[in-house]
């Protein structure tokens, strides 16, 4: 039996420890919010947004569901919130690149390097592009931030190859949207898939040799396209592996 004591002192300090929270809360809102976001972008890359569950995201962010459906509104509008918050992050990188400081092919070098390396960093930005592309884009067509921040990221490409071209180290003046997405498909469908390519070729495709590799090649690949010149000439390419032994 519960003594009625005990009892009273408990609900005061679960009282306390809530009051606590609501004044944290109260005292930093932009904080809370955060933390509301990052929360729900490793529930909803680890889950899907079928799969994602608000009291997980709510329990994580040390909220409840009052504070989330204040700050960010219903699951759907959470969705959404990170998928523009991913973007917005990606995009602010690329930006701080400053690739119009750098001569046209090491610039290409560069953001091929970073969108590689910031896949490997950033897994839950391809889990959260998985999902969003199977529901063919759905809530990002709801957005009204996406477009507006790609518009920079595009005319910075196209800057760099038009100056490439001018320079004399492109051949010619390729479409900025076409390449990003070839630079990214590169990056995406290797690290995506790399599970069951492994099985499939018998390599450890992630192993650190093996992400070095990758590196090396699209870089050669995608500057040979841009310039004429043979792959050997770019990077550090290594000779082709013997294919494994149940392949040939």
């Amino acid at each position: 039996m519960v003594h009625p004591v005990s009892h009273h002192h408990q609900a005061k300090r679960l009282a306390k420890e809530k009051a606590k929270r609501v004044l944290k809360w109260q005292r930093d809102p932009e904080g809370m919010r955060l933390r509301i976001l990052e929360a729900a972008k490793q529930e909803f890359a680890a889950h899907g947004l079928a799969g994602a569950r608000v009291d997980r995201i709510a329990v994580k962010a040390g909220a409840n569901k009052r504070m989330l459906y204040y700050h960010v509104g219903n699951k759907e509008d959470l969705y959404l919130a990170v998928l523009e918050g991913a973007y917005e992050k990606i995009r602010g990188e690329e930006r701080a690149l400053a690739l119009e400081h750098l001569a046209p092919p090491e610039a290409i070098r560069t953001l091929i390097d970073f969108t590689w390396n910031y896949f490997l960093r950033n897994p839950e930005f391809p889990a959260l592009l998985h999902t969003e592309n199977l529901s063919r884009a759905k809530h990002l067509k709801r957005s009204t931030k996406v477009k507006s921040m790609h518009s920079p990221f595009v005319e910075m490409i196209h800057t760099v190859v038009r100056r490439g071209v001018a320079s004399g180290d492109f051949q010619a003046a390729v479409d900025p949207v076409q390449l990003y997405i070839s630079i990214a498909a590169l990056s995406f469908f290797y690290l995506s898939n790399s599970a069951t390519l492994g099985v499939i070729f018998g390599r450890d495709l992630l192993s650190r040799q093996a992400r070095d590799e990758r590196l090396d090649h699209m870089v050669a690949l995608v500057l040979a396209a841009l310039t004429g010149k043979s792959p050997t000439v770019f990077g550090r390419e290594k000779a082709p592996r013997a294919p494994a032994d149940h392949l040939a």
